[in-house]
């Protein structure tokens, strides 16, 4: 597979995402990164969104709820470069229907490259990292050569 390198800006475009028993653990964590949150273009399924917009007292771009179709709408904006970093609380302990969008989502998230935290402990590592306020350069999938060697 070949690869290109891409610049992700200084400010970066970060979706957050949290299922319904995670919402208060990524609230508190929003909460108390919340300067460091704000500089930066904050998206978010439904509900989280609302709340998190209440919460921090901060507009953002709220998308549809995840079961509706918003995990999928993340996915699809990941894969167009629209965004840089995901947040994803998500319950290990869900039931089994979410399961297909968990992994769907992080996969999406793998494959174009992007920095994912899934826990309280690897949101402070990612947020706490040098990189989070600057420039990086990040490779990803050249998949406009790869289909230009295919034809």
């Amino acid at each position: 597979m070949h690869t290109k390198m891409v610049t992700m800006a200084a400010k970066k475009r970060i979706a957050l995402v949290a299922h319904d028993n995670m919402k208060s653990e990524l609230l508190k964590w929003a909460r108390v990164h919340k300067d460091k949150l704000v500089p930066h273009k904050l998206m978010a399924t439904g509900t989280t969104g609302n709340l998190l917009q209440k919460e921090l007292g901060v507009s953002l771009d709220a998308l549809i709820s995840g079961p509706l179709g918003g995990d999928q709408q993340l996915g699809g904006m990941i894969a167009e470069g629209k965004i840089d970093v995901l947040i994803f609380f998500w319950d290990p302990f869900e039931p089994m229907p979410h399961d297909p969008d968990i992994k769907a989502l992080l996969r999406v998230a793998a494959v174009w490259n992007i920095p994912i935290a899934c826990s309280v402990t690897s949101a402070n590592f990612l947020i706490s990292s040098p990189l989070f306020d600057s420039e990086f350069e990040r490779q990803i999938p050249d998949y406009d050569r790869y289909l230009q060697e295919r034809l």
